[in-house]
């Protein structure tokens, strides 16, 4: 996605058939880490569905818990990240990270951002709470611009919606897919179009 995503917006921008200023961008997985990349760098993107990012997505890289930077950073997984990231698994480490996920997050606002995951058994790898605590760290951005944050620095109950602000989060009680959540991003993403 990233820089791939942005050429939906390219074409949308030049059929009449479409509103290019209520264009999101949705990813799971892999491509979850990808449209949260395209949301935070592409201001044309309207809204974003991020799913089961994990690390490199909107999961803190400084929390020992799931994917870590070494599964996308290793010797066998260069292709994942650019080449001056392979370093922060070796001879760097997380601590040396000038960044974190919240602040990829808080590059979203003020734009509206739904962050979910699955239940820690079937998706703990993706650590639905570090995205949680990633989303908490970009909340006061969303503040500073207007607009309203997750409301919480409470990790909520699995199933609980928060999608009262422009920040929302969810985790459901599967594993590791999206099909959960729709209905809720669906429910949150109404307000704004």
């Amino acid at each position: 996605m990233g820089v791939g995503g942005s050429r939906a917006p390219d074409y949308f921008e030049t059929d009449k058939a479409v509103n290019a200023n209520q264009v999101g961008i949705a990813g799971h997985s892999r491509y979850g880490k990808a449209a949260l990349v395209a949301m935070a760098y592409d201001l044309r993107f309207a809204v974003g569905y991020i799913s089961s990012s994990g690390e490199a997505g909107a999961k803190l890289y400084r929390r020992n818990f799931g994917e870590q930077v070494g599964n996308i950073a290793g010797t066998e997984e260069y292709h994942w990240m650019a080449g001056n990231f392979l370093r922060y698994d070796g001879p760097l480490t997380t601590n040396d990270l000038p960044v974190d996920a919240n602040e990829l997050i808080a590059l979203c606002a003020p734009r509206p951002v739904f962050i979910n995951g699955g239940a820690t058994h079937g998706d703990g790898w993706v650590d639905a709470k570090g995205m949680f605590l990633a989303a908490v760290g970009a909340d006061p951005v969303y503040r500073l611009l207007g607009k309203k944050g997750l409301g919480t620095a409470q990790f909520p109950p699995i199933g609980t919606p928060l999608i009262d602000g422009d920040l929302a989060f969810r985790q459901h009680r599967q594993g590791h897919t999206q099909a959960p959540n729709w209905p809720w991003f669906l429910k949150f993403s109404a307000r704004y179009f």
